[in-house]
């Protein structure tokens, strides 16, 4: 993250003016510079002996306060002199987080500092693989933490083992501190934090889960109504409530759009709504559109739909009462060791299976109407 613009021209105004103060009293360079805009338009290489002057003559900051040569104003005095907490060395750019650049020191024990990026981000000054090893200034400006501008990085890669202690060394400095946001830094470790405790979660009432029942069954009889027909609304309603009844409901996870859009789908698969030549007929992809959900969610439902119930193409316990007549799985049963078609039996047989509730009704009964 970048500093603020009306704060980068603040600090650049402020860094350069104390800069040039440093050279004039230390003469560091010995070539004469008018203004301080003139030492800014130097090279880094330069400048950088300079700021390395200033981190052994700290007593310079309050100089430059006390005579205060470019005339600020006494806020832009206290920023200036609060970089007499400056911290100058060597550090591991180690993570970009979305408020700042994590700053490892090299120190040990380690201190992790949230530092800010100037006018170009890090990466572009260092490249994007972290951690790169670095020699820089933090300087703490209005709050925050920024670098002053000069740093020089160091062609190092580092393999497993140096990241695995890197890492350590950064959960311990915020085990320790935190991550140091401001200058100079409390003195004192952050106190140890206590054991989060979870609250056992409460099951949902009764009231909540007939809410979202009533919610999916709306959908599901609007969306019948208006492509499918009656026989697919009662089928779908049975298999909401079904779901409803499990414990711990599904219904409770998720969008009711969704659900019902899996519920349609799961239904729709076991009687071959998806087969241009039924009718009706209905693509899963518009099922999704017309119940306001994708069809990745939808997808997705119907699997967990399959996966709870055991539900499959032609599952009787889930076909449309008009195609059971068609549905050779709802008239396969085993007699005496033998897969028969119940429907070519004798009738006792026919009754006996139908007393036990292996078969919706008897196809002699249904023919003559009874």
């Amino acid at each position: 993250m970048l500093l603020p613009l009306h704060e980068l021209e603040l600090f650049f105004r402020l860094h350069r003016a104390l800069m040039f103060f440093v050279n004039q009293r230390l003469k560091v360079i010995p070539d004469k510079l008018a203004s301080p805009e003139e030492f800014a338009a130097l090279s880094p290489e330069v400048r950088v002996k300079v700021r390395d002057a200033l981190n052994v003559h700290l007593d310079l900051i309050e100089s430059f306060v006390d005579e205060n040569p470019a005339n600020l104003s006494d806020d832009e005095l206290d920023i200036v002199r609060s970089w007499r907490h400056l911290v100058a060395g060597k550090f591991y750019v180690f993570r970009e987080l979305a408020k700042y650049t994590v700053f490892l020191s090299t120190t040990s024990p380690a201190i992790a500092y949230g530092v800010l990026a100037l006018s170009q981000p890090f990466e572009d000054l260092i490249g994007p693989y972290l951690p790169v090893l670095t020699q820089t200034v933090l300087l703490p400006f209005n709050g925050m933490i920024v670098y002053d501008g000069l740093m020089s990085s160091y062609n190092i890669s580092f393999g497993p083992g140096i990241r695995r202690n890197l890492n350590q060394d950064f959960k311990d400095a915020k085990a320790r501190h935190g991550i140091v946001t401001s200058l100079p830094m409390l003195k004192e470790p952050l106190p140890p934090k206590p054991p989060k405790i979870k609250p056992a979660p409460q099951p949902p009432s009764k009231e909540e889960k007939d809410e979202v029942l009533h919610v999916i069954i709306g959908l599901l009889d609007q969306f019948c109504k208006e492509h499918l027909n009656e026989e697919y609304a009662v089928l779908c309603r049975k298999l909401a409530e079904k779901l409803a009844r499990k414990r711990p409901s599904p219904l409770l996870h998720g969008s009711p759009n969704a659900w019902a859009s899996g519920i349609v789908r799961a239904i729709g698969g076991v009687n071959f709504l998806h087969d241009k030549s039924q009718t009706p007929y209905m693509r899963s992809t518009d099922i999704d559109h017309y119940l306001g959900t994708s069809p990745s969610s939808g997808a997705a439902k119907l699997a967990a739909i399959r996966k709870m119930l055991g539900m499959h193409q032609l599952d009787p316990n889930w076909s449309l009462p008009s195609r059971l007549q068609d549905n050779p799985l709802v008239w396969m049963l085993q007699v005496n060791g033998f897969m028969v078609d119940v429907r070519h039996a004798p009738r006792e047989v026919q009754e006996i299976a139908f007393n036990k509730g292996l078969i919706p009704y008897i196809p002699a009964d249904r023919e003559q109407g009874g």
